[in-house]
């Protein structure tokens, strides 16, 4: 009898590990990264198939809208056989709510409805008018007045009907201390868009907002932007990936393989400035970024979120193959300059900074790396950083296949820290360790120890409320075990501070 309150208690534990793994929920059908580059129409089904069927109609509607689009090299989503294949089957929405551009008054709302129907949002005791729009456009709402640092739930009515909810937490204020906490991560490609594991572990962590540092949704499509638009569509029918959008405000920008195609930049071979402009239009109509002024070559854009500034580079698009290797051949000189003249005009004590491809040059020989591109332009930065006592810096990239991170040692003994979880597609890259690299924190290749694939994200945690205040980063795969767990200081950040590691 005495060993009874034990064998209950473990039966309790046991089916709470049973219901634990039942959440954890494998692909029925593995489409590899070679696959999806291709993107037939059989492949395409596959992907929005293989964590289990999306709602019939939500499923026959892609399918309807993918013919369409591939039918014609000029669609887009307004085109009456794209928003018909909608009203037939019960849509309102083509795609959104997708929550953007986060602030401590309010956040962005993207919609891309697919009827006239008048639509409003509730925020609180709040509601806010949803502008008409031809069917198929994007709608963007922007949700203001709320407080700082305050969860809301928020919902979508149209006709008396719910069609969209979720909830989100406003930034603090500049001056507040206390927590903050950023999600990132690259290379999600089209497989990760529909795994609901990873995705729900992200939520659960409750991040304030998730950096998407490229490789995301559109995959190898090239000028073709019908097609960049039809793998926009299976991203917006794909049920982990709505909870994700609907819940967790998302800031993108993008690397090669959503820009042209593998290590494709600048204005490629055979294709025109008229290609990359209109490769750019999509790009902006299927996001939810800050909005950046009109005359901005590139996507690049930045937004102070509490503590931080979140700067996010277009390392694709302003690069210029034809001056590989010299000043301004990277970013172009007038994202160097903007970029330079932002991290000047920063009040906040902590600064994100992505690149698509790596900052350092440790991984794949530097294949695509800064260095390989404009080692002159990297350092200027660098030094501007030193010399004027910029702090804060943390370096954050994608495009090499794995998990790792660096530290970027400076000839006057100051380090740049760099984190690189490029595995939310689960897709295995280069050695994740680099021989002989004692600059290297830690490194992963696309497997975790064990040999299984990693999908994982990464995560800082900002913490103003200490004197000294820190940022942590945790490496978290998609059964929510953290992999790595990092803590810096500001001061370690700033140069002339501590330097200890």
């Amino acid at each position: 009898m005495k060993r009874r309150p034990f064998l209950l208690a473990l039966g309790t534990a046991l089916t709470s590990v049973r219901q634990l793994w039942a959440m954890a929920v494998a692909p029925s059908d593995k489409v590899t990264l070679g696959e999806a580059h291709r993107g037939t129409l059989e492949i395409d089904t596959r992907l929005l198939d293989s964590y289990g069927k999306p709602p019939e109609h939500l499923r026959q509607f892609y399918l309807d809208a993918r013919r369409a689009f591939a039918a014609n090299a000029q669609s887009t989503f307004t085109d009456s056989a794209i928003v018909d294949a909608a009203k037939r089957h019960g849509l309102t929405l083509m795609g959104g709510p997708m929550l953007g551009d986060l602030r401590d008054d309010g956040v962005t709302l993207w919609l891309r409805p697919a009827t006239e129907t008048p639509m409003s949002i509730a925020v609180g005791d709040k509601s806010y008018a949803v502008p008409s729009a031809r069917p198929g456009s994007v709608v963007r709402v922007q949700v203001d007045g709320l407080s700082p640092k305050t969860r809301y739930d928020y919902a979508l009515h149209a006709d008396g009907k719910t069609v969209g909810q979720g909830e989100f937490t406003t930034a603090p204020s500049e001056g507040d201390r206390g927590s903050f906490r950023l999600a990132f991560g690259s290379c999600c490609h089209k497989i990760g868009v529909h795994n609901p594991n990873l995705f729900r572990e992200i939520r659960k962590r409750q991040p304030h907002a998730m950096l998407l540092l490229g490789d995301i949704a559109a995959d190898d499509r090239n000028n073709e932007v019908n097609m960049h638009r039809a793998d926009y569509q299976l991203r917006d029918v794909s049920g982990p990936w709505r909870e994700l959008a609907g819940n967790i405000p998302l800031f993108a920008a993008w690397d090669d393989h959503d820009y042209f195609d593998n290590d494709l930049s600048g204005i490629p071979k055979k294709f025109t400035a008229k290609d990359v402009g209109n490769v750019r239009e999509v790009w902006h109509e299927n996001w939810n970024n800050p909005p950046a002024d009109s005359v901005r070559e590139g996507i690049y854009f930045s937004t102070r979120m509490g503590p931080v500034e979140v700067i996010m580079l277009d390392t694709r698009s302003c690069r210029d193959g034809k001056r590989r290797g010299k000043y301004g051949s990277y970013l172009g000189e007038r994202q160097q300059e903007w970029l330079k003249e932002t991290l000047r005009n920063s009040t906040a004590p902590f600064k994100v900074i992505s690149s698509g491809t790596m900052w350092s040059d440790y991984v794949s020989k530097a294949k695509d790396s800064w260095g390989s591109w404009d080692t002159e332009a990297r350092e200027e930065l660098f030094s501007l950083i030193e010399e004027e006592g910029i702090g804060g810096v943390l370096l954050i990239s994608g495009d090499r296949h794995g998990a790792r991170g660096f530290r970027i040692p400076q000839p006057s003994g100051y380090n740049f820290y760099e984190f690189e979880p490029a595995t939310l597609g689960g897709v295995s890259g280069p050695a994740g360790l680099v021989k002989n690299c004692p600059e290297q924190l830690f490194g992963y290749s696309g497997r975790d120890r064990q040999g299984n694939d990693l999908v994982a994200f990464g995560e800082f945690t900002f913490d103003t409320s200490k004197e000294k205040p820190t940022v942590t980063f945790r490496l978290i795969d998609q059964h929510g075990t953290i992999k790595e767990e990092h803590e810096l200081s500001l001061a370690q950040l700033t140069p002339g501070g501590s330097s200890a590691t």
